[in-house]
């Protein structure tokens, strides 16, 4: 028989240690994990006042309604002006649906000869196999380089409203570093578990992303799809290592130079083939052979920069809703 060990002693073991985790006498992470509770807010009293002073004065000398005439003649105006601009409107759009052809009428613009040229010269005349992206990348690139710059022009609104600001030394505001003084305080603090899965999977995500944008001309994909990815993939490290290891190799200004780059660039390559286009003049630019990587002309470099522009601007937007900047 084996002796017996004493309560000290089996105490420190393995298997006393296995037991109580198993029947839930004793969490492993309990003390061993770092932890910090949420602190609640308490308001500045003197600051409070303050606000309640100054809002008291606004509403006293700008929204007088009895006695301001300049804010009652405005809002006058702007209630009929609303009235009549809803008027016309509406008018407008009456008109203009009088006018649209019955339902399943042959004129209707579904029926014309776009949808078939499309189809029938897509491959030809864009060398794309996939006709949707030799549509949207050379057919209708106008429209895409559109799309392109609301994406940007959305993300720089966004920072303009969310940014925190900063001096000229590039400190945090003193008031605003007061508000948040640790931007992961609520979140856990490294978690083992989310750095060693995103490990692996940041990698795996981003190459993904890469190799949809790549086929985009091949097959379902391209660079509104591929680029999402890539920024799911830096914003899923951004949660797992924080802001201070992303910022090692993707800063605001990271951002400014890529989208400027990219938006340039498609402007660029797209203004020669509208150039050559409407002269009919013989593009420089060849399709190569459709089916392979290095085809569709400028399809494949302009996919590759729609998909940079998107991942900035999904990582860029959750940069500004999560901390005010990058």
């Amino acid at each position: 028989m084996s002796k017996r060990k004493p309560a000290e002693e089996y105490h420190k073991t393995f298997a006393f240690h296995f037991f109580s985790w198993l029947q839930g006498e004793k969490d492993p992470y309990l003390g061993n994990v770092e932890m910090k509770p949420q602190e609640e807010y308490v308001t500045d009293p003197e600051m409070q006042l303050r606000h309640e002073k100054e809002h008291d004065a606004i509403l006293d000398k700008v929204y007088d309604m009895e006695h301001n005439r300049e804010l009652k003649l405005f809002h006058r105006l702007y209630q009929a002006t609303s009235i009549l601009f809803c008027l016309f409107l509406m008018a407008l759009l009456l008109v203009t649906i009088s006018h649209l052809p019955a339902t399943g009428a042959a004129v209707k613009p579904v029926n014309n000869e776009v949808s078939a040229r499309y189809i029938e010269s897509g491959l030809e005349e864009t060398g794309a196999v996939n006709i949707v992206a030799g549509m949207i990348l050379d057919y209708r690139a106008f429209d895409t380089l559109g799309e392109s710059h609301v994406l940007f022009v959305a993300t720089i609104t966004v920072l303009i409203m969310l940014r925190l600001d900063k001096n000229k030394k590039g400190e945090p505001n003193p008031l605003t570093k007061d508000m948040n003084p640790n931007d992961r305080i609520y979140e856990p603090k490294n978690d083992a578990i989310l750095q060693l899965v995103a490990t692996f999977l940041v990698p795996i995500i981003i190459i993904f992303g890469i190799y949809i944008i790549l086929n985009g001309h091949l097959g379902p994909g391209g660079g509104f799809s591929g680029g999402a990815v890539i920024g799911a993939g830096l914003i899923l490290y951004l949660n797992a290592f924080g802001f201070s290891k992303t910022e090692r190799f993707f800063t605001e200004k990271t951002y400014k130079w890529i989208c400027f780059f990219s938006l340039s660039f498609y402007c660029l390559a797209k203004s020669y083939s509208f150039y050559t286009g409407a002269n009919h003049l013989h593009s420089m630019i060849p399709k190569g052979t459709p089916g392979a990587i290095l085809s569709s002309g400028l399809i494949l470099p302009l996919n590759i920069a729609v998909g940079l522009v998107v991942a900035c601007t999904m990582y860029a937007f959750y940069a500004m809703f999560r901390k005010g900047g990058f």
